[in-house]
């Protein structure tokens, strides 16, 4: 039987955060069974990793598909290691479709290591701006569409129609702006993912932290995804990389039985 956790990620209380399922392998399942599972869950992320001579590959999916790249549930993921599964070394080092990725301990906090991916202005689709229904100050893109609004309220209050979303080009789409008692808020919509608006999204801070920290003359920075559940997130760039940290808390531990997996 496969052991499954549901952490809840960017947290330090339970249902805070973001949750997301972590089950360790000893080996690869097929993907046909891992997106069954990941459906099954029916979280933002459900994620899979198998160790290879000390580094750790890991792979993601959302309920609809995989994903090329997932922070919350990299944390979560090193949460298991780090908490349940005896991991003693400083470093945690996951191989991904990303690229190389790091994650480390910090007190309390875990501290993903991820590449930056800084956005370029870019002319908005019309289906955006009719799914959001504000007046951005710019648009942005990178791996995700950045709308930058004036006021932190117009990112609170928004409410997008996801029909119209679906349709953007990218993965997803991140509303933005400065906030008085952060650096910066954000939310995340992805209904392409089969996720309407994603409670805290680790990677969206890639792409952010390079944005905000050009706008703000800032290298270290804290953020809040002002979701439903919320959660806060550090920000540290350091050369061309992210450093986002963020705690986690176990809600969950499971099987799943053998007979689910070979069927």
């Amino acid at each position: 039987m496969l052991t499954v956790y549901y952490i809840d990620a960017f947290a330090h209380n339970l249902f805070e955060g973001n949750p997301a399922a972590v089950i360790p392998l000893s080996k690869w399942l097929s993907d046909d069974m891992m997106q069954a599972l990941a459906s099954e869950n029916n979280l933002s992320e459900t994620a899979f990793f198998v160790e290879s001579k000390g580094k750790y590959h890991i792979r993601w999916f959302t309920p609809v598909g995989e994903v090329r790249l997932c922070g919350h549930a990299t944390l979560a993921a090193a949460y298991v290691l780090f908490n349940e599964l005896g991991y003693r070394k400083e470093t945690i080092r996951f191989e991904s479709l990303s690229g190389e990725l790091y994650v480390k301990r910090d007190g309390s906090e875990i501290v993903l290591d991820f590449p930056a991916q800084p956005p370029l202005k870019c002319d908005a689709p019309s289906e955006l701006l009719e799914g959001l229904g504000v007046s951005p100050v710019e648009i942005l893109k990178s791996e995700d569409y950045i709308v930058v609004l004036r006021h932190e309220s117009e990112v609170r209050c928004m409410e997008p129609l996801f029909d119209k979303l679906h349709k953007v080009p990218l993965r997803g789409v991140i509303a933005t702006a400065e906030s008085s008692g952060y650096d910066f808020v954000a939310r995340f919509f992805g209904p392409k993912l089969g996720v309407n608006e994603d409670p805290v999204t680790g990677s969206a801070y890639t792409q952010l932290a390079p944005y905000w920290g050009k706008i703000l003359g800032k290298t270290c920075m804290s953020a809040r995804q002002v979701s439903s559940r919320g959660g806060d997130v550090g920000c540290k760039i350091v050369g061309g990389r992210v450093l986002i940290s963020g705690g986690a808390v176990k809600y969950m531990k499971g099987r799943i039985i053998q007979d689910c997996i070979e069927s």
